[in-house]
């Protein structure tokens, strides 16, 4: 499998203010968590607090591969609908913020010069919460607790395949670095998550979910929705940028953008 390290950026000018934004976002909420292991629970998205709108407090009992866990249930925020927010900037250890942190560094500054800072911005927090309930809707009476940046990093992706599959990629492939087209990488990307189909988060020691599958899926098409939307609409109306300046000098690659 490759690892993405990192894209050629080379045509990139500026500063990526609000992909470092929520970069710092991220990593402060979960030294929050680090330090309060409550909020973890209070503040993640569990999907029967959602479909039911009710706060669960105490502890509920799962089955999980033939035993039985305790998950804890700690209040959350007022109203409950808040979590589909917070839970899309907390972590369920150091590895997954740290592989979604640098998905996020890698990809996001092109999709934000791309958007423009506020529209990116919009288009991020849609894709966290439309992958949200892509995953609810997979098992909406679930008490697991459900966080983290997947799945609006997937929508990243997805906007990325669409407007730069051109994109050279920078990727580990066993012991050496490999340069390959970015929809190659981000196609191999996608393609194991809709080949592994189904599953839900495991932010605790004491629950033994998986990867959150449907969630990176209902990211990931969220993101490319809107960037050919976005592709469609500025057909005719580029504003000005490296991109634009790309594209006159080079025709035969405006038919992706």
């Amino acid at each position: 499998m490759f690892f993405p390290i990192s894209d050629d950026n080379r045509e990139v000018m500026g500063t990526a203010y609000v992909s470092i934004a929520l970069l710092l976002a991220n990593v402060a909420l979960f030294i929050v968590q680090l330090m309060h292991p409550a909020f973890t629970y209070g503040w993640s998205v569990i999907p029967y607090e959602i479909t039911h709108g009710t706060d669960l407090v105490g502890v509920a009992h799962i089955n999980a591969g033939g035993a039985i866990h305790d998950v804890p249930q700690v209040a959350g925020p007022s109203p409950i609908y808040l979590t589909i927010f917070s839970a899309m900037f907390m972590h369920g250890g150091w590895m997954h913020i740290g592989g979604n942190m640098l998905y996020l560094w890698i990809f996001g500054d092109n999709v934000e010069h791309r958007f423009g800072s506020l529209k990116f911005l919009i288009f991020y927090l849609v894709s966290g919460i439309v992958a949200t309930f892509a995953q609810i809707a997979v098992n909406p009476q679930s008490v697991i607790p459900n966080l983290g940046a997947s799945g609006a990093i997937a929508g990243v992706l997805g906007a990325y395949l669409v407007l730069f599959p051109r994109n050279r990629v920078n990727a580990v492939f066993f012991f050496t670095i490999v340069s390959v087209p970015a929809v190659f990488v981000i196609g191999m990307w996608a393609f194991t998550q809709f080949a592994s189909g189904f599953g839900s988060i495991a932010t605790t020691d004491q629950t033994t979910g998986g990867v959150a599958y449907m969630a990176h899926i209902g990211g990931f098409l969220a993101g490319v929705a809107m960037a050919l939307y976005a592709r469609k609409r500025m057909k005719n109306h580029e504003p000005p940028s490296v991109f634009r300046r790309i594209y006159e000098e080079q025709p035969r690659v405006r038919r992706y953008w």
